[in-house]
């Protein structure tokens, strides 16, 4: 049995699951919080007689703002130094040829897990990640796209992460087609279409900036599989909300497999996702089992959603391999696609906060 180098490693888990919807705040009017009668409660609010020497102060000052006007050198502040100018920044990479290889590191860890997972990768995958991972570890000194800075932890944390379920990916059926919901750094979305492999797929951020990353990323994954495969996949990077994807008649339906991997509750990836997919396929997304019940209750909390978006019964599918290759507890709910979804799934994001499907 082949030995993975130690590493302590970060996982997202499954009642904390990382969302891409934030709580809103209604802050009512802000515009007079004192109110016309100038009182705080029923405590008057005193009123400080202007005197010549204000007056003065607020006509130096450009204002009568008492040393914090357009032109006052009062202010207590620190003055804020200019920024950089963007235009003096290198441009990022586009080709991984320029950038150097990856250390021995990584691959020692990718081909220990995949041992472990028994998965095997073709010569031209393994090239199609090796640049995809090069490219990554270039962009993100600049744009933020995963918290992990290491080859190392890219390797477990990232790249295994997605690859040690492609048996049990495989197992529920045809996956030609493959959606990603929220890719970010490309992760599971690119490995995936070089192993399982994919002939259409779409990485989807509603960040332009990931998504410029992940277009940059999905051009250097088919340079590399065209040059020993005979028609490369056709993967395309789209910088849209997956609510508004769901709603495009091109789209709607289309898909054989979504998937998201730290994007929401199972709730909210089964709305966003079951309206993507095509009857008999699969919304599949990555969790983390603590074993304290949380991801059960949040199974549970996903039925109803679930059968109203044409879905069936989420189920999770343990990964065997996952303890092994650092990553105890890794594990994958996926939602068969039974039924047509009705045209008002999936709801935007306010209505889907103000009013959840529960069981």
């Amino acid at each position: 049995m082949a030995t993975l180098p130690a590493l302590h490693h970060w996982c997202a888990s499954g009642d904390g699951a990382q969302s891409e919807y934030g709580n809103l705040a209604g802050f009512g009017d802000r515009g007079d919080p004192i109110g016309q009668t100038g009182r705080r409660g029923k405590t008057e609010r005193p009123v400080v007689p202007e005197t010549s020497r204000r007056r003065e102060r607020g006509q130096r000052n450009g204002s009568g703002s008492f040393g914090h006007g357009r032109n006052s050198d009062r202010s207590p502040l620190p003055r804020r130094s200019s920024l950089p100018d963007p235009s003096n920044r290198a441009p990022l990479p586009e080709s991984a040829t320029e950038l150097p290889p990856l250390p021995a590191i990584f691959w020692q860890t990718v081909d220990a897990g995949l041992h472990e997972a028994d998965v095997t990768l073709a010569p031209e995958a393994r090239l199609a990640i090796d640049r995809h991972v090069r490219l990554l570890l270039a962009w993100n000194t600049v744009i933020n796209l995963t918290a992990l800075r290491t080859p190392e932890q890219i390797a477990r944390n990232h790249v295994l992460d997605s690859l040690i379920c492609v048996d049990a990916l495989r197992d529920l059926g045809s996956a030609s087609s493959l959606l990603d919901i929220g890719s970010g750094a490309g992760f599971p979305g690119l490995p995936l279409v070089v192993t399982l492999p994919a002939a259409r797929a779409a990485l989807v951020d509603s960040i332009g900036k990931k998504a410029r990353f992940l277009g940059v990323a999905a051009a250097q994954v088919v340079e590399a599989l065209a040059i020993d495969a005979l028609e490369p996949p056709n993967i395309t990077a789209l910088a849209e909300r997956a609510e508004d994807l769901g709603q495009q008649p091109n789209q709607r339906a289309s898909w054989d497999l979504v998937t998201a991997r730290a994007v929401g509750t199972v709730a909210e990836v089964a709305e966003l996702g079951l309206p993507l997919t095509s009857r008999g396929g699969h919304v599949v997304c990555w969790k983390l089992d603590s074993g304290d019940g949380g991801l059960q209750r949040e199974i549970a909390a996903a039925r109803r959603i679930c059968q109203a978006a044409g879905g069936g019964e989420p189920r999770m599918l343990i990964l065997a391999a996952a303890e092994r290759v650092g990553l105890p507890g890794h594990c994958l709910i996926a939602i068969e696609k039974r039924r047509e979804t009705p045209d008002r799934y999936p709801r935007p994001a306010a209505e889907r906060r103000r009013a959840p499907l529960l069981s």
